[in-house]
């Protein structure tokens, strides 16, 4: 079964994006930095999103990245299917926290459960069957979003598309060059319908 063992952000600077991450979500070796200047503007057509248990927890994340030096994009709130917030890192990637949960069950921690992977793409049903034979096995798929079964992976995939995906982060579609993301999973090397590269997962 394909699983996503990592996912690797491109920066101009790995170690102040090391020392982001670390501070802001310590997520280990399931996101991971390397140097790059390649040309990049505007949305990049992915977010990555921390799934967490409780509204404390988004808070506790989010206020992490921030003081570690995020931008916010969409404050914490409430909203019909829990709550949750945006943020950008310093290196421009995006990041949603959220939960489903509408009340606190315990004091916060910083643990999250789930790190998902949302790739904007220009034909939903085309990059669908992209991967289905690839051999991804469809969990959920309805109209503009596509979510991939993949329960023993580190990090979950996703695609939507690309403007859902940029109201939903709280940016423009607007984006040029690279993605600045590299997935590392058993089932790479190839390069999707949408210019996302995956390479074989690295130990």
């Amino acid at each position: 079964m394909t699983a996503i063992e990592s996912v690797t952000l491109e920066v101009p600077d790995p170690a102040a994006a090391t020392a982001f991450y670390d501070a802001a979500f310590g997520l280990g070796p399931r996101v991971r930095v390397r140097a790059s200047d390649a040309p990049t503007d505007g949305f990049r057509g992915f977010t990555l999103s921390l799934v967490v248990s409780q509204p404390s927890t988004v808070s506790s994340l989010i206020d992490s990245a921030v003081e570690a030096g995020a931008t916010t994009l969409k404050p914490v709130a409430k909203s019909l299917w829990g709550y949750g917030g945006v943020v950008q890192a310093p290196d421009g990637t995006i990041w949603k926290v959220a939960t489903s949960a509408k009340k606190d069950s315990g004091p916060a921690t910083r643990e999250v459960d789930k790190i998902v992977l949302l790739v904007a793409v220009a034909d939903v049903s085309a990059s669908k069957r992209f991967y289905a034979d690839r051999g991804l096995s469809v969990g959920k798929s309805f109209g503009k979003y596509v979510e991939f079964a993949m329960p023993s992976s580190p990090v979950q995939l996703g695609l939507y598309a690309r403007r859902a995906l940029a109201k939903d982060a709280g940016v423009s579609p607007d984006g040029t060059g690279s993605h600045r993301l590299a997935i590392g999973s058993d089932a790479g090397p190839f390069t999707d319908p949408d210019g996302f590269a995956w390479e074989p997962a690295s130990a």
